[in-house]
Formats: structure tokens, C-alpha cells, sequence
């Protein structure tokens, strides 16, 4: 049975999940993030098939996560690093990782901490903020129809 793809749907999340939706995607971005930047060490820490793996950083490069940089003259050694655009994922794997460590770890049970280097004090659980700065509880959060919303959506919003 194939995944389904989202790929024509008219939804960001739908657009993200077309990039990042496979577990073994988002284990490679944590893994950018911890460091590793050769193809045999994430081959390592993953335990990951050489085909799937090559695969999926393909898919990334391909998809501006990842740039592929080769890093010896002669003969062919290269090393993966984020994007700019990959480095913006860092709220959200952050946030997946305070998710798990709170409803599926449990408080004692975290598998890592990040602290802020300048105080040694754990970073905060990612929040949604106001335009002030200010935490926004869900209850006050309106969903609406954004510019590029196509007709089904607009009648999901417009139908009483």
C-alpha cells in the first residue's frame, strides 16, 4: 500500500507533511541539529538502510532542507548541512520534542535537555504569542480563510 500524497492539496500542513512527513525525515533534521553532517554517521546513530537514507537526504537537498557540500578535493566525501530554510525547523522539532517529553516520556524521563548556554536554565515549552508578545490561549485563536484559500474553503467557512 502507498502513502498517500498531498502534494495537490491547497493546505500548509498538507505542504509540510509532503516534505517532512516521513519519521525518518524529521530523525535526520534532529540529527543536523545534534551535529551530524556525514552520511556514515547518521547511517550510525539511526540505524538506518543505506538506500532509505540516501533517499531521504536526496529528498531534503532536493526540498532545501539540506545542502550537500563536498568537502574533499580529490575523490568524492560530502557532508550535509541545513539550509536556512532547514534551520527554521528548529521551533518545530523543538516543540515536537517538549510534546513527547511532557504526554509520552514524562517529566524525569527526557532523553535530552536543551538548555540556554547563557544561563544554563532549560529553554521554555514553546507558546503561541500575541502580536504584544503575549502567551494567546487556543480558546482565543480565529482560523479564517488566508489569500490563497481555494472555493471548498471558502464555503467551509461560509456555510452557517
Amino acid at each position: 500500500m502507498s502513502r498517500k500524497r498531498f502534494k495537490d492539496m491547497n493546505c500548509s500542513i498538507a505542504q509540510a507533511l509532503e516534505v517532512l512527513g516521513d519519521w525518518w525525515t524529521l530523525l535526520i533534521i534532529r540529527e543536523c541539529f545534534l551535529g551530524t553532517r556525514r552520511f556514515s554517521d547518521f547511517e550510525k546513530h539511526l540505524g538506518i538502510a543505506k538506500n532509505i537514507l540516501s533517499n531521504r537526504l536526496q529528498h531534503l537537498v532536493e526540498n532545501n532542507i539540506l545542502e550537500k557540500i563536498e568537502v574533499q578535493q580529490r575523490g568524492s566525501r560530502y557532508e550535509y548541512q541545513l539550509t536556512a530554510q532547514g534551520k527554521d525547523l528548529y521551533t518545530t522539532i523543538s516543540a515536537i520534542r517538549q510534546w513527547s517529553d511532557k504526554w509520552i516520556m514524562g517529566k524525569g524521563n527526557e532523553p535530552l535537555l536543551v538548555k540556554d548556554s547563557r544561563t544554563g536554565k532549560p529553554i521554555p515549552a514553546v507558546k503561541v504569542l500575541d502580536s504584544e508578545g503575549k502567551v494567546i490561549q487556543q480558546q482565543h485563536l480565529e482560523i479564517v480563510p488566508g489569500p490563497a484559500a481555494d472555493q471548498e474553503m471558502l464555503d467551509r467557512f461560509n456555510t452557517p
